[in-house]
């Protein structure tokens, strides 16, 4: 569906360096903190900025013709529509954009999310403006949404109501793909197939959210634990005021040969936290 391959795009205090895949059929997170590179892959991939070397291949291609254009659904943080237009003002826009825009859809999930048709857009909360840019990229049949931080700014209650229309369009079709970037990690534990991790514009880590979840833990130790720890499956360990803690990926091996260590299951947020402030064992 997408691959990315060396992508890498030079500023005068910050080089990017990213390789991605996503399939079909999965959902695709890219995390990191604000100012790793995750936007600035997004705008790579989109063409919206020239890259300075890599490859990038979309639906096979590595030039997408105007049909393949229009399988795409697109949502940046930085971008929409005219503050000063309204909703029944864009569904004509929309209408001539896109080829398979499905007006029906359209009213019904704003209908279904409560969006005012003809109340101006800047008048709209940060999370009606977030819904309308999510109904809009799935309003035409895409095949493969590209969301940069669609959650970032909104309430629990609204980032959760995203989280579940993004659930709905990958129902409807097995073909279907989603890459989604977030600093807000915990919102992918629950949608995301698998994680890429992006720090200072180079992907530190990549894997399944189900592997990340399971098998990955943080391991508590005092000083005389830790040097007498194995560490050969220590990804990274911080210093605390109570000795240490150390992720690992493989919490089996810790459970069963180190029983008396505290072992706690680690979330995406842990894991990041990390991969990012940790020392490598």
């Amino acid at each position: 569906m997408l691959k990315v391959k060396h992508l890498k795009k030079n500023y005068a205090s910050f080089s990017l360096d990213c390789s991605l895949e996503v399939k079909p059929g999965y959902v695709t997170g890219l995390i990191g903190q604000n100012g790793a590179g995750k936007s600035t892959t997004f705008k790579a991939i989109l063409g919206l900025i020239q890259c300075d070397g890599g490859s990038i291949e979309i639906f096979g291609q590595s030039a997408l013709n105007e049909e393949d254009k229009q399988l795409l659904g697109v949502v940046l943080s930085d971008s929409g529509f005219s503050g000063y237009l309204t909703i029944s003002d864009i569904i004509p826009i929309l209408e001539n954009l896109y080829k398979r825009f499905d007006k029906s859809f359209f009213l019904r999930m704003v209908n279904q999310f409560e969006l005012p048709k003809n109340k101006k857009i800047k008048e709209f909360s940060t999370g009606m403006k977030a819904k309308l840019k999510i109904i809009v990229a799935m309003s035409h049949q895409a095949q493969l949404l590209i969301l940069d931080e669609p959650t970032a700014g909104l309430d629990v209650i609204a980032r959760d109501e995203l989280l579940d229309m993004m659930r709905d369009y990958m129902a409807k079709d097995d073909q279907r793909a989603i890459l989604i970037s977030s600093h807000i990690s915990s919102d992918l534990e629950t949608l995301c197939d698998d994680v890429y991790m992006i720090h200072n514009g180079q992907v530190i880590m990549h894997e399944d959210t189900d592997v990340l979840l399971s098998e990955y833990a943080l391991l508590k130790v005092d000083d005389q634990q830790f040097e007498q720890l194995d560490k050969a499956y220590i990804l990274k360990y911080k210093k605390e005021s109570y000795g240490y803690s150390c992720l690992t990926h493989q919490k089996q091996y810790y459970r069963e040969n180190y029983p008396n260590i505290v072992l706690e299951n680690s979330h995406i947020d842990d894991v990041m936290t990390m991969m990012i402030r940790g020392e490598k064992s």
